[in-house]
């Protein structure tokens, strides 16, 4: 079997350029407006994506002046993105911190049923003090408990997914009898986080449970996508960085017991796409002509948890601050934009300008060929599974990368030509997960 790529489309407003709104062409206000989701849902699928992916956050960021805040709630809106389409993958982030296991099983379900099984759930633990603030909580949970939370949470979720048998329903009007009830599972889960009896109040799901994404990558967030991750949303910024992750998560989900194939790898790649070299150069140095630095220091202020008056424009980060610096927040990203400063001397000015497009992932100018080619590349060279595709202005630039990217990997064999599933998981590859009581592993 020939190997293809995976392709995931990251929506972000109207784009993920920080100053992509400030452009002329740009709405300021798509970030709340449903037919704008609706027209990228369905320009990702005229372009076969694997899937199209939607983050959150449980608290608004501090400062609305930078770019557009206001975001709606991530699976309400899968929900009126999958009644346009009717193949395309739909993920959303919901943090095991500030959720409770039972009604988001509930939820996910719920859109998978909707959906005809195309949901999925990017699993994070959400690292902002922001957000603690939101939940009763003072001070941010230590990284360790997030994670030990997350890891109890997903499997009570896999519990109330397999609470009811995939032939429970039995509609039986003759005989008067809707269910069997002998085929229902309560979840029964006292543990130390979480105390549900279940069972779930919605019948087992077209997928049996959704596809599975995670995005950290700090030792517990590699260890728990091993474990538990279908799909892995990964930044690397260099090709011999993305090699090395690759090649850890693949060794870590084969010491857990799984299939390392099984763990499909996608490192984000932000493409500003031109006819030319030159007019993609132009197109980039545009967009970050439009960034205000002082609404970027205070987005770097929360990766690096320094205090503004710490960071100097014209000069590099303080000596503090260095990669193994311990921190509770987003450990991986933190790593990854201080090895970024460190390794190339940036100012803080050069560092918030390289952070503008992408926040560290990938960023390419280029013709669609040179765009193709570093994925090929990328792909051949175990760095990648596919990619996670963060177009800097949306949706110019998710329209072209489909109409002018897409057609390159197909033709060169590296990507669909039309879908030959029905669900998520056959998009991925990932199997339908069998149901634990029935297998006697409940």
């Amino acid at each position: 079997m020939v190997r293809e790529m995976h392709l995931n489309a990251f929506l972000s407003s109207v784009g993920h350029h920080q100053a992509a709104w400030r452009l002329p062409q740009s709405d300021p206000l798509a970030n709340t407006d449903v037919k704008h989701f609706q027209h990228l849902a369905r320009v990702a699928e005229r372009g076969r994506l694997d899937s199209l992916f939607l983050a959150d956050h449980p608290g608004l960021w501090g400062d609305i002046s930078r770019q557009p805040a206001a975001a709606l709630e991530p699976t309400v809106l899968l929900t009126v993105m999958a009644g346009v389409t009717e193949h395309i993958g739909l993920i959303a982030t919901a943090s095991t911190t500030y959720n409770e296991p039972f009604n988001l099983a509930r939820r996910f379900a719920s859109v998978d049923h909707v959906s005809g099984g195309r949901v999925g759930w990017n699993i994070v633990t959400t690292a902002t003090l922001i957000a603690a603030r939101n939940f009763g909580l003072d001070e941010l949970p230590p990284h360790g408990d997030r994670y030990a939370r997350a890891d109890e949470f997903v499997g009570l979720a896999r519990k109330l997914w397999d609470s009811w048998e995939d032939d429970a329903i039995l509609a039986d009007k003759e005989v008067g009898i809707w269910g069997d009830n002998n085929r229902l599972h309560p979840a029964a889960h006292d543990g130390t986080y979480f105390s549900v009896a279940g069972p779930l109040d919605v019948a087992r799901s077209p997928q049996g449970y959704p596809l599975l994404v995670q995005a950290g990558s700090s030792e517990d967030g590699r260890d728990f996508a091993a474990r538990h991750a279908d799909a892995v949303f990964t930044v690397q910024k260099t090709l011999e960085e993305a090699q090395a992750f690759y090649a850890d998560l693949k060794k870590r989900a084969a010491r857990f017991g799984r299939d390392p194939e099984t763990v499909t790898i996608l490192p984000g790649i932000v493409p500003t796409i031109g006819a030319t070299q030159a007019e993609a150069e132009a197109a980039d140095a545009e967009l970050g002509s439009l960034i205000k630095p002082e609404h970027a220091i205070k987005q770097l202020v929360s990766i690096l948890q320094v205090s503004a008056d710490e960071l100097r424009l014209d000069e590099e980060l303080p000596a503090h601050v260095t990669t193994d610096r311990h921190i509770e927040g987003a450990q991986g990203r933190y790593a990854l934009v201080v090895g970024l400063a460190r390794r190339e001397g940036l100012t803080v000015r050069q560092l918030i300008g390289r952070l503008g497009a992408g926040r560290g992932h990938l960023t390419i100018a280029g013709t669609p060929e040179q765009v193709a080619d570093t994925m090929q590349h990328w792909f051949e060279n175990a760095a990648a599974d596919g990619f996670n595709i963060m177009s800097p202005v949306l949706p110019s630039g998710l329209e072209g990368f489909v109409d002018h990217v897409v057609p390159i990997l197909q033709a060169r064999g590296l990507f669909r030509t039309e879908y030959s599933g029905t669900t998520l998981r056959d998009h991925y590859g990932a199997a339908r997960p069998t149901n634990q009581y029935v297998d006697g592993l409940g």
